[in-house]
């Protein structure tokens, strides 16, 4: 298939701006936590699930997917990786959350910046894709920081581990999965509505009452995580429809950077040397994969320009 024309290219909408709101948005995302620390973070977890379903079945409708949605449904197959998919990023939520509450900032900024290296790894073990020299040893290098951050660190290194694992999964088991970004998002809710209504239920009968509904502020902070779940998400699946991956897999690295700066500034977490080495390594690892993506990019845009001709 040839190359598009300039004409062409130049109408498709660019997808910069949308990867750049999403990445923004999970980014800062550890400054809206803030606001609700003091919300226990299982009782949290709920109440984001319950009301991300309603926004999700919003966008649905607005976005005229539901044809897509009761096919997902329909297929018992599909049903069950959601169900899987759903558990883990449950897990991965719980933990990111826990983490931001107890101040484990850069800890959380760790997960996501091994979450691309090991997406990579998985995807040659358990796909069968082929990692180039300069990606190996990328992985390399990042597997000598965790090395390093489990001798010096030990305490705080399962929640890095279980950030990246967890959404290393998720997008494994979503990736073998024919269903959309926001279907799936909302199959996902609706199969944990059950569990999530049970725990805001739990909480709702202990001493200290549900975090819903009995301030206003509070309560309107809770509605919001469906809108800071929802929306980055959406944003993300139009940036992967218009972009390369070269690009959008640098992209992502703006998030856990803009985590980090806020752990060393607005949570004045302190840095200790063992982790400010392993940072220093995994930043080491991200630019030897970066730059082999956007190698591989020149390399194919300039293949495309000769099959073009």
């Amino acid at each position: 298939m040839n190359a598009s024309s300039p004409d062409t290219a130049s109408s498709t909408p660019s997808g910069l701006p949308a990867a750049l709101g999403a990445y923004t948005i999970w980014g800062f995302l550890p400054l809206y936590l803030l606001l609700v620390r003091h919300i226990p973070p299982f009782e949290f977890v709920g109440w984001r699930i319950i009301w991300t379903l309603p926004l999700c079945l919003l966008i649905v409708a607005l976005r005229r997917q539901f044809p897509a949605l009761r096919e997902a449904v329909s297929n018992p197959r599909t049903m069950l990786a959601l169900l899987a998919s759903a558990t883990l990023i449950g897990v991965n939520w719980f933990v990111y959350i826990w983490a931001i509450t107890r101040n484990e900032v850069y800890a959380a900024s760790l997960g996501y910046y091994l979450n691309p290296l090991l997406n990579v790894l998985l995807g040659t073990l358990v796909l069968g894709e082929r990692l180039s020299r300069l990606q190996w040893l990328a992985v390399a290098v990042a597997a000598v920081a965790v090395a390093i951050l489990a001798a010096g660190a030990i305490t705080t290194l399962w929640i890095s581990l279980a950030l990246a694992m967890s959404f290393c999964l998720y997008g494994l088991v979503r990736k073998q999965v024919a269903v959309a970004s926001l279907p799936g998002l909302t199959i996902e809710s609706a199969l944990l509505l059950l569990p999530a209504a049970g725990i805001a239920a739990w909480y709702a009968q202990t001493p200290a009452g549900s975090a819903f509904g009995t301030d206003l502020g509070q309560s309107l902070l809770i509605v919001f995580s469906g809108v800071v779940t929802a929306v980055p998400l959406l944003l993300f699946a139009i940036a992967a429809r218009r972009m390369e991956y070269s690009t959008l897999g640098f992209i992502q690295y703006l998030a856990p950077t803009i985590v980090f700066l806020l752990g060393l500034t607005v949570f004045g977490q302190e840095l200790r040397p063992v982790q400010l080495f392993s940072f220093l390594l995994i930043w080491s690892a991200v630019a030897i994969f970066t730059a082999d993506l956007l190698a591989k990019s020149r390399r194919a845009k300039a293949a495309r320009s000769v099959a073009a001709r």
